[in-house]
């Protein structure tokens, strides 16, 4: 009997894991807008996965190589150049945190998000020659950029909408759903490729008609203070005009700047938290046009092969680690979280360190699940960790700083990367780059935990523009709840 029962309590779990993504588990003011948002990110995803860092850089890889007046050392480059763009466009996130002030943040996402669509759509036009991986590296890159706006803007909106204590778990839920759709996508694309070098002149359309559908259900949403978080956003001061002016947006893109410098200048446990974000990112960030070229020249693996090791196995392992990440980063302090979870992509990058030395396929497969399980806590963190410093008027700007900092790296990690790669071939030892991510790495989580002992020493308690934040975020939660009670 004891056995038999067994598998029922799995299927339990399993529905009890299912039934909490309903939106009767949320109080009732919370309902419309999580369903809205929850079904949207089922369907915008299927749309992003085309353009997936790890998905581009295979296919971009792949489908390139051997094409007249194209040299392999060019196609590495781009190889790097797609796989930087999500966080090269991360750059543009200052930009996007100025012009969405003030404004109504609903709009403004979903307009954005309909431009990500096009481009995405607009890669299948692009013939397979020097000119056609010119005009994808281009079209991947705008539609990363207008994607940093979604990321920058969005975090606003769950701030607002949601409390708290409830929002990383709300978050996860959303990472989870966009984990599942963007893997699928991933199968998608290495499948339909496999089968026809020229597929995604038919597929990356059909996929962008899929995220534009995601953006009809997104333009649903409401934002709860919406009125009262203009107000304040106003009252920042700046133009926030987009202008065709060049010498306008210059002027607004510098003020933009010195506007996030002040952040760090200001903020010194912010400022910190960046260093050590930084380096950490570095070397996370130089692990995936190594990888992509390594799989193709080293393994000569199939499209689905490799996009299961750089996409579809880390996205699909993700849903299994975000409720415990989930249920931690409820708990503690930012800083805290990252003195944990940093030490799950130091152990990824030692295998795939590992696997790469080897030779073996299945290694990248284990790699990837193990990234997998950091990217389910890099979700959290990244959209919602800078909510730990920022008062609700300065969300934005926070992330902003965030974002811009990430993309900076995003910038030189794959050229780098690539470009070490090369350099370490040429004496017979590629495979050392990924010792070297691995170091990178373990710098960087070291740096977060020595954070946390001196914020535990000092007994952090800080003053903010918008109240009082402690190590416990009570101070959000509290702010949250007034605003709400007041009706805003």
């Amino acid at each position: 009997m004891k056995h038999a029962a067994h598998p029922r309590s799995l299927v339990d779990l399993f529905a009890g894991w299912l039934w909490s993504f309903h939106p009767r588990n949320l109080p009732p003011m919370q309902r419309a807008n999580y369903a809205r948002e929850l079904l949207s990110w089922a369907f915008l995803p299927i749309m992003l996965g085309a353009i997936e860092g790890g998905t581009m850089s295979v296919l971009v890889k792949k489908a390139w190589t051997g094409v007249p007046g194209i040299s392999p050392e060019l196609l590495d480059f781009a190889v790097a150049f797609v796989s930087a763009a999500p966080n090269f466009a991360n750059l543009t996130s200052f930009i996007w945190a100025r012009i969405s002030r003030g404004r109504d943040k609903i709009a403004f996402i979903s307009s954005i998000q309909i431009v990500t669509c096009v481009c995405v759509g607009l890669v299948a036009a692009m013939p397979v020659n020097a000119w056609g991986l010119l005009g994808t590296c281009l079209l991947v890159m705008v539609a990363r950029a207008t994607w940093t706006g979604v990321i920058t803007v969005r975090s606003a909106v769950w701030r607002q909408n949601y409390p708290k204590e409830r929002r990383a778990s709300i978050a996860g839920k959303m990472a989870t759903v966009q984990s599942l759709m963007l893997a699928l996508a991933g199968w998608i694309v290495g499948a339909s490729m496999d089968f026809s070098p020229e597929s995604f002149h038919v597929t990356f359309p059909v996929l962008a008609a899929v995220g534009l559908y995601g953006n009809n259900i997104f333009r649903g949403v409401r934002l709860r203070g919406a009125g009262k978080l203009a107000r304040s956003e106003r009252a920042e001061g700046g133009d926030n005009e987009v202008t065709a002016n060049p010498v306008r947006t210059a002027a607004m893109a510098g003020d933009a700047l010195r506007t996030n410098w002040k952040v760090l200048v200001d903020d010194g446990d912010y400022r910190e938290f960046m260093v050590w974000m930084f380096v950490f990112g570095l070397g996370n960030l130089m692990i995936g046009a190594p990888q992509a070229i390594v799989l193709e020249d080293g393994l000569n693996a199939s499209y689905l092969e490799a996009i299961l090791a750089t996409t579809v196995i880390p996205l699909v392992t993700m849903p299994l680690a975000i409720p415990a990440w989930a249920r931690l980063l409820d708990r503690v302090h930012i800083v805290r979280f990252r003195a944990i979870h940093a030490w799950s992509f130091v152990t990824a990058a030692g295998v795939l360190w590992l696997a790469a030395s080897m030779g073996q396929l299945w290694l990248f497969y284990v790699a990837g699940a193990l990234m997998g399980v950091g990217f389910a806590g890099g979700s959290l963190a990244w959209n919602l960790g800078h909510q730990d410093f920022a008062p609700p008027e300065r969300d934005a700007l926070y992330m902003s700083v965030h974002v811009t900092l990430n993309g900076i790296r995003g910038v030189i990690a794959p050229f780098a990367a690539v470009g070490l790669y090369k350099w370490l071939g040429s004496y017979g030892h590629a495979n050392l780059t990924f010792g070297i991510c691995f170091l990178v790495n373990a710098i960087g989580a070291l740096g977060f935990v020595f954070q946390w002992r001196g914020m535990r020493h000092r007994n952090v308690a800080f003053t903010r523009a918008g109240g009082k934040h402690s190590i416990d975020r009570n101070a959000n939660v509290n702010q949250f709840h007034a605003s709400i009670d007041r009706g805003d």
